[in-house]
């Protein structure tokens, strides 16, 4: 038996050296450069590309079959555009172990590769050609026989100087990877191996410029569909999800198994810099040890700390994820805390979060079960310069449906409120609410008005050498990227200093356009009700379309706008659209009507009536000759009415009224004129007609100018008109009446018997 295996032996090994003779015979008499035509031409034949051998082919028989490409280049399909390009690639497969049907690649070593990708607007990528027409499928009546397993095994994979681009015509973006440097161990199903792996990607949508570092082992078992890295070390430079000067490192160990849901960490660490907006980013994580697996799941405390800063603000925060217990599919921790500081200004807010955490990591569920938020804030334009607040309830995360959902109730400062809250989809998220507030009063929480010597200095005129003072735009680009939709109800709501009362604004923001339909409310013993749509894709445009019911509107016109000239109750209706950059574009760029419809009230400021009846006393001291009349407005003097109407049309900020209809026992006026909104100014021509007798608002002297029609012009800023009355009219219509009554006189003497007795 022996002797039998010894001969054996020898046999094989006279095999083996006369194999090695044959392949070492034909790698030096074979050249296949110059079969390079002739692979060029079955190239161009099969895929209408060009290939470029410019240097040499080595082949290589023992120990193992490789082949050696110096410079070569593939076109593009149908075109002399270059799809792809090496400077140099060795591939090299050991022989013996092909025998027993193993793939054991010796080396793949790659330098200098170019490619380009592309997909076309179609969707199709321009490498499909590439990949041959598929395999017909097999008759019924003749099943493929069984393919027997394949084990594959690289000794080492070296990819030197290499890039590769990605251009998305579909998307609109492109991608590149550069400077790529590769080099791995050994690849092979479950065996430990090392990767240093360097290279820089840039991308135009998201904005991309990196530099990448990554070092450490690694393994995979595809049987088991088991993954681990070791040791692993990766560092990133450069700009990336709107942060430049980005500085990244993150370290540690994990493993995972996709057949079982099982996830491992060990030693876990991110530290990361960088510049967001302005602000200075500093954030870092540690994680010692985390172990999910099918029957445990356990782990160390896992800390987050991460600090912004900038000129306006400073925002720090820390997480405290105490250890876990439980399995994978079952796990829970004891309470997570959250501490947040904020300091803007003179203003400081402090927040903490603590809840216990639950969940299912295979089912990407996470639970709070029992939320709570404490809030304090300081700042001497607070309400009492401080406000705290507290509130409890729940959330919870569902990762697969990528949606969360909450539920809130307690007290902040002076309010009680209970919210519902939900966000569906992670990448774009679309935000849900539902909140009730008893009562709110903004007021107290915006910067204090300023007082009349401020307001007065503000108003100033520039000094000299200076121009007009400059608005600042109106920034809405927070509503750019809003989604929502909700419903907020308030009991008590005060803002602007305007009081209202049951409150409802009902929200849609979806690509920059917000509609809230509808807005209601009670306010000064009468109703609102309307809607306003906002558009913040381009320049500001707002529409609104309001109606006023049964409202005391001096009340209201005094704290919205300070004006409290004009009293009344009933109807006012708004419909107009603006578009601006600035407050001051905005109600230049008014469009649209509204109307005026108030009963038993007065106009303050103006006392029609005696000031017909001093301009008659003054005619008859100057002997009948006319003077201008000029007055400012005094809120001490009124003029009564039992009806006011008025409809008006608004054209780029200038209000502009020709059927005023004011009614009272004395008098009747109508008018016509301009309010200029964008100007804050009034031009305006009422005509005043007595009606009425000595009993009424004036005085017996009136009653000789009874029918008598007397111009009344309003001019200059809104918040202080000034008016004139037109003597020289009131001249005119008064002996007009004097002329007329004389003449009447006179037929009912000369023809009494036309009149009767």
């Amino acid at each position: 038996m022996a002797k039998l295996l010894k001969i054996f032996l020898l046999a094989f090994a006279v095999l083996l050296l006369v194999m090695g003779a044959i392949a070492a015979y034909v790698a030096a008499t074979f050249d296949p450069n110059t079969y390079k035509p002739q692979i060029v031409q079955a190239v161009k034949e099969k895929t209408q590309r060009t290939l470029k051998l410019e240097g040499d082919i080595k082949l290589s028989f023992w120990p193992g079959i490789g082949a050696r490409i110096g410079k070569a280049s593939l076109s593009e399909r149908g075109s002399d555009k270059q799809f792809a390009g090496v400077e140099d690639v060795h591939v090299a497969v050991k022989l013996m172990p092909l025998l027993s049907k193993q793939v054991i690649v010796d080396a793949v070593e790659v330098k200098g590769l170019r490619a380009s990708l592309v997909r076309a607007k179609d969707g199709k990528m321009n490498f499909e050609d590439l990949g041959g027409a598929p395999a017909a499928a097999a008759k019924p009546e003749q099943p493929a026989p069984a393919a027997q397993p394949v084990a594959f095994d690289i000794a080492r994979v070296v990819v030197e100087d290499s890039a590769v681009s990605f251009r998305d015509e579909q998307a609109g973006t492109q991608m590149a990877l550069s400077e790529v440097n590769l080099r791995t161990g050994r690849i092979a199903n479950g065996v430990p191996s090392t990767i240093d792996l360097s290279l820089k990607a840039q991308s135009s949508q998201p904005k991309l410029d990196l530099a990448l570092k990554a070092k450490g082992g690694f393994l995979f078992d595809l049987e088991k569909q088991r993954y681990a890295i070791d040791d692993m070390k990766l560092e990133a430079k450069g700009e990336a999800a709107g942060i430049s000067k980005l500085e990244a490192n993150l370290s540690g160990s994990a493993g995972a198994s996709a057949k079982t849901g099982e996830v491992t960490a060990q030693k876990l660490a991110l530290a990361l810099t960088g510049i967001q907006a302005g602000n200075n980013l500093d954030i870092k994580v540690d994680a010692p040890r985390l172990a999910l697996t099918t029957d445990k799941a356990t782990g160390d405390k896992v800390t987050v700390v991460a600090k912004i800063s900038g000129p306006a603000q400073t925002v720090s925060a820390q997480m405290v994820l105490p250890g876990i217990e439980g399995t994978a599919q079952a796990f829970k921790t004891g309470p997570v805390t959250l501490d947040l500081d904020l300091t803007q200004g003179e203003l400081a807010v402090k927040a903490k979060a603590t809840s216990p955490v639950s969940g299912n990591l295979q089912a990407k569920q996470v639970s709070l079960s029992k939320l709570g938020l404490n809030l304090s804030a300081t700042g001497p334009n607070l309400p009492g310069k401080s406000v705290s607040g507290e509130l409890q309830g729940s959330a919870a995360v569902d990762g697969v449906k990528e949606n969360v959902q909450a539920n809130l109730a307690g007290k902040v400062g002076e309010s009680n409120l209970k919210a519902k809250l939900a966000v569906n989809g992670f990448g774009k998220p679309a935000l849900g609410f539902d909140v009730d507030i008893d009562q709110l009063d903004l007021d107290k929480y915006m910067p204090p008005k300023p007082s009349g010597e401020a307001k007065a200095a503000a108003g100033a005129p520039p000094s000299a050498g200076g121009g007009a003072a400059k608005e600042e735009p109106i920034d809405l680009s927070a509503l750019k990227d809003l989604n929502a939709t909700g419903s907020l109800r308030i009991g008590s709501l005060k803002v602007q200093n305007i009081k209202s009362s049951n409150v409802r604004l009902d929200l849609k923001a979806k690509d920059g356009k917000v509609d809230l339909n509808p807005v209601s409310a009670n306010l000064y013993q009468g109703r609102l009700d309307g809607r306003v749509s906002l558009n913040a894709a381009g320049t500001p445009a707002i529409a609104t379309r309001q109606n006023l019911t049964g409202v005391n509107i001096q009340p209201l016109l005094q704290d919205a706008a300070e004006f409290g000239n004009l009293e009344g109750k009933g109807n006012v209706s708004l419909d107009v659209t603006t578009q601006g950059a600035t407050v001051g574009a905005l109600k230049k760029g008014l469009n649209g009507n509204a109307a005026l419809d108030l009963a038993d009230g007065a106009y303050r400021g103006i006392n029609i009536a005696e000031t017909i009846r001093k301009a008659k006393a003054a005619l008859g001291a100057l002997g009948g000759k006319p003077q201008p009349q000029t007055q400012a407005a005094d809120t001490a003097q009124k003029t009564d009415f039992t009806e006011l109407k008025a409809s008006f049309q608004i054209r780029n900020g200038v209000a502009h009224n020709e059927d005023l209809a004011l009614k009272s026992p004395l008098l009747r006026v109508t008018g016509a004129g301009d309010i200029d909104i964008g100007n804050d100014a009034i031009d305006y021509l009422a005509k005043a007609t007595v009606v009425g007798t000595s009993k009424g608002q004036g005085g017996a002297e009136l009653d000789q100018l009874k029918g008598v029609t007397v111009p009344v012009r309003l001019s200059g800023p809104l918040a202080a008109p000034k008016y004139q009355v037109d003597a020289g009219a009131l001249v005119t219509e008064a002996a007009k009446q004097q002329v007329e009554q004389k003449a009447q006189e006179l037929i009912q003497r000369k023809l009494p018997g036309l009149f009767g007795k």
